[in-house]
């Protein structure tokens, strides 16, 4: 007989009328690790914040380990053995990796915190879970691979019977996956239960032992990973198949638009490449090899101390990013939440918010050319919201993305730079953004795509550079392509560094 830890039984929750858990019933066994898979708005999210107490059902029920609930609360959810590690941190940065390991259940010496505990235990336990981290490093001053992995330290720590992890792998890089799966299988051994949500299909297979498809609130189907293929699930999740992969633009790289001559900044050091019109540059690396805090120098948000850039074969020396944009040049940044929108605006104002000039006269804003280009961008990128004037904040990590996308879309810029432009995005998703990528390109302009998504990578870029330790190291040409080229030009340049 199976021995199932979870159950729901007829889940159900509603935002502002919109039902984001349609009456949903879905088992999960003790010590494995089950999928939750759907596109964006499925109700994903919606379930675990009912999981973890942070919403209440409107109906259903949750039972866990036989006992019947009809709502948790947060600190009950926590002590019945549920955590959740959030896409967004719960760490607090000048803290080091022991003390945020530790947070909120800290080690006492007769009412004195025991600091040499402290650090000795969350020793022992990275040593356990075969982390290679350093415990007495701030979490500000670790990058945001490091920082998911003590997410995660935090929850094992708290001997949780029932971890969900939402995107855990999106900030990772494969070598990273790598170590994150390792800590899975061992957590497994251990027989704790492993909620995974990932947009990252190949990952639900490489790991997981069973697949629960939502879509649009409502459950689809529960299966064995080992029974089914990704065609199969992506045909669950959407409803369709999806013909391609990667679409290709029509028109072939034409004369170079942009030059960066000996570029460098505190992180990027004498960074030289040039950028053609009707591109799509691709940018490899791992992480902290100098990719966004280039990106960061191009659109004006850091300054440069050396080399200089020509656009167009002008000078380009941006002091902020209004001077970037005025110039034609945009950037969806990597940090969705803290950089890419603003959570107390609608979706309207957000899309808005970088293009007003172009709804203007005389400083009198054209409502009606603003409704237009919003409601254009909402239907062509599949915004899911009740409305335009819906708080962004409100959205799905996913459908928030597009909103940054369509900002950006909205100011004609001819070159953007795309910093990792699918992380969180579902998988239909994912091919419209790929589509559009192209129609850009297509028009004459010209895009940089920084992605830690290898296949994505691959599949998109006319070019790729791969940088390490804030160098260019390295040019492939399309026919040069391969995973294992990448890497090896990644990593071999550390080497030498280290020797």
């Amino acid at each position: 007989m199976d021995d199932y830890i979870l159950k729901t039984h007829g889940l159900s929750r509603y935002f502002a009328g919109v039902k984001a858990l349609d009456n949903v019933s879905l088992s999960i066994r003790r010590g494995e690790v089950h999928a939750i898979c759907g596109e964006n708005g499925a109700g994903k999210s919606t379930l675990i914040k009912l999981l973890t107490g942070a919403n209440v059902p409107v109906s259903g029920t949750i039972e866990f380990e036989g006992i019947v609930y009809t709502k948790l609360e947060p600190r009950q959810a926590m002590n019945l053995g549920i955590t959740v590690i959030y896409q967004e941190f719960s760490l607090i940065p000048y803290l080091s990796v022991a003390e945020n390991i530790f947070l909120g259940r800290e080690i006492h010496n007769y009412g004195i915190r025991n600091v040499k505990k402290m650090n000795k235990d969350a020793q022992a336990l990275c040593d356990r879970m075969g982390v290679k981290i350093d415990i007495h490093a701030r979490i500000c001053d670790l990058g945001v691979a490091y920082q998911e992995i003590v997410e995660i330290l935090k929850a094992v720590s708290q001997q949780s019977k029932f971890i969900i992890m939402d995107e855990p792998t999106a900030p990772l890089t494969l070598n990273e996956t790598e170590i994150f799966f390792g800590i899975i299988k061992k957590l497994k051994e251990n027989n704790t239960t492993i909620v995974f949500i990932s947009h990252r299909l190949e990952e639900v297979f490489d790991i997981c032992d069973r697949v629960t498809v939502l879509c649009d609130g409502k459950f689809v189907t529960t299966q064995d990973v080992a029974n089914i293929n990704k065609k199969q699930l992506i045909s669950f999740m959407v409803g369709r198949e999806l013909a391609e992969d990667y679409p290709v633009p029509a028109n072939a790289p034409s004369a170079p638009v942009f030059e960066a001559k000996n570029l460098s900044s505190l992180f990027v050091h004498n960074a030289s490449f040039a950028l053609r019109q009707g591109e799509i540059l691709g940018f490899s690396g791992l992480v902290g090899a100098g990719r966004t805090e280039l990106a960061r120098i191009i659109f004006g948000v850091d300054k440069k101390t050396g080399g200089n850039m020509l656009y167009r074969g002008k000078p380009y020396n941006p002091a902020s990013p209004r001077d970037a944009l005025a110039d034609g040049i945009g950037l969806i940044p990597e940090d969705r939440k803290n950089q890419g929108i603003i959570q107390g605006l609608s979706v309207k104002d957000n899309i808005v918010y970088s293009a007003l000039k172009n709804h203007a006269k005389y400083t009198v804003i054209n409502r009606s050319s603003e409704r237009e280009t919003v409601d254009m961008y909402i239907r062509d990128l599949n915004i899911r919201t009740p409305s335009r004037l819906q708080l962004i904040r409100n959205l799905s990590g996913g459908n928030q993305q597009k909103v940054v996308l369509a900002k950006m879309l909205a100011t004609n810029c001819d070159i953007l730079i795309f910093d990792e432009p699918t992380r969180g995005i579902d998988v239909g998703a994912k091919q419209e953004i790929y589509h559009l990528m192209c129609q850009f390109i297509d028009m004459g302009k010209s895009i940089i795509m920084i992605s830690s998504e290898m296949p994505e990578l691959i599949g998109m870029s006319h070019r790729i550079l791969v940088m390490s330790g804030g160098k260019i190291c390295g040019e492939l040409q399309r026919h040069e392509f391969s995973q294992e080229t990448i890497l090896e030009m990644a990593s071999s340049n550390l080497f030498k560094e280290g020797a």
